[in-house]
């Protein structure tokens, strides 16, 4: 199974090592980030760091000034590496380590950009911005990822792309300081958390045969028990629908994944109209089409008719592999099990072995490795160990 591990450019530029350390794993690709979210990042091996503070969402590479004159939306530069362009120095360093290089794409996750403008955020049905969360119904919106998306993931040297949060971002967001555990909710009500009443949202549910004040009191009132008790439990469109009523969910999940959908289209038709033929888009998905974040909800028929494959979240269980893989498999395309091999952060390198082959069974075709950057060295031993093992 051919097998890539993500990175980022801060972790080769500066270190004269890591593209031979990476390529030592056992991996043919490296999945670069180009375009990423505001992060504070370990470096346990690099000669210059340990610490890498990327103070806002940012492109690794310098933007096309043409591309983005007279628009008021346009992605940021980094400035946290010390490189004229980090992504094209790690890449090169990559490739001449004998490693292909797909760029990382992260669009709809933006804090910066709901910070700057805050008419580009999702906003809660109690009136409450996600300024982490681009509205992706909102026209100038849509115009920004697109437009990122295809200069993002078509880089010198790059063979294919991977583009995450291609689609609706809600609620749940890792952020600094969280204190949002107090009520336990279930992906159900989470879905009801990051329904958005943004102008254009409220036009998408007019368009439903909904009044979008009315959903919004609606989703308060279906939420009310959830603050007064100890939260929900519920998962899944049955959780959603008992929640919040079958006709309401329905018309909802209509609206959303119209626009996503559109989006994703869009999105990646950008993207080979500037990549030449040959060049591997994927999406980081999830199977069940109301989940937000960086898996995005998709219908696994729809996007691998769009896009050349997915590249799924596989860490857990068994049951939890299938769920995910098993709506996709044996449709055609690239199907790739993410696995997280940091221990620290949930990952488990000591069982990838069996874990892969279990993905393989269920029609996985390829492996992704979170993060090589990130992981200890007991950790990269592990992983090495487990692809050679793979590889015999």
């Amino acid at each position: 199974m051919k097998t890539s591990a993500f990175l980022y450019p801060w972790d080769v530029v500066g270190d004269p090592d890591a593209a031979a350390r990476v390529a030592d794993l056992g991996v043919q690709q490296v999945t670069l980030a180009a375009a990423y979210h505001s992060t504070r990042a370990l470096t346990p091996r690099h000669p210059g760091h340990r610490i890498v503070t990327a103070e806002h969402a940012a492109v690794l590479y310098p933007p096309d000034a043409a591309r983005w004159a007279g628009r008021e939306l346009h992605p940021r530069e980094q400035a946290w590496v010390a490189s004229d362009d980090a992504f094209a120095e790690a890449a090169e360093a990559l490739a001449g380590a004998g490693l292909e290089v797909h760029t990382w794409v992260v669009l709809a996750h933006n804090s910066r950009l709901g910070a700057e403008h805050p008419d580009t955020s999702v906003v809660n049905a109690y009136g409450d911005r996600y300024p982490w969360a681009p509205c992706i119904a909102g026209a100038a919106v849509r115009e920004y990822l697109i437009g990122l998306a295809a200069e993002a993931a078509v880089r010198p040297g790059a063979r294919g792309t991977e583009l995450e949060s291609c689609g609706w971002y809600g609620f749940a967001h890792l952020h600094a300081h969280d204190k949002i555990a107090g009520v336990g909710l279930g992906d159900a009500a989470q879905y009801l958390m990051s329904l958005c009443f943004c102008p254009a949202c409220r036009t998408g549910y007019a368009g439903q045969g909904l009044d979008a004040d009315g959903l919004a009191a609606a989703v308060r009132g279906a939420l009310e028990p959830v603050w007064a008790g100890a939260g929900s439990p519920e998962t899944g469109r049955a959780g959603i629908e008992k929640l919040l009523g079958a006709d309401l969910t329905e018309a909802t999940l209509r609206w959303r994944g119209t626009v996503a959908r559109t989006l994703q289209e869009s999105a990646v038709a950008a993207v080979r109209a500037a990549a030449e033929p040959g060049f591997q888009v994927l999406l980081h998905a999830d199977p069940e089409p109301h989940r937000t974040g960086a898996n995005v909800g998709v219908d696994p028929e729809h996007i691998l008719s769009v896009a050349d494959g997915v590249v799924l979240p596989c860490t857990g269980g068994d049951a939890a592999r299938e769920a995910v893989l098993g709506p996709f498999a044996g449709r055609g395309g690239v199907l790739a099990a993410n696995f997280g091999v940091v221990t620290g952060m949930g990952g488990s390198p000591a069982t990838l072995e069996r874990d892969a082959a279990h993905a393989a069974s269920l029609g996985a075709d390829q492996l992704r490795l979170y993060h090589a950057g990130l992981a200890s060295a007991p950790d990269l031993r592990a992983v090495t160990e487990a692809l050679s093992r793979l590889g015999r």
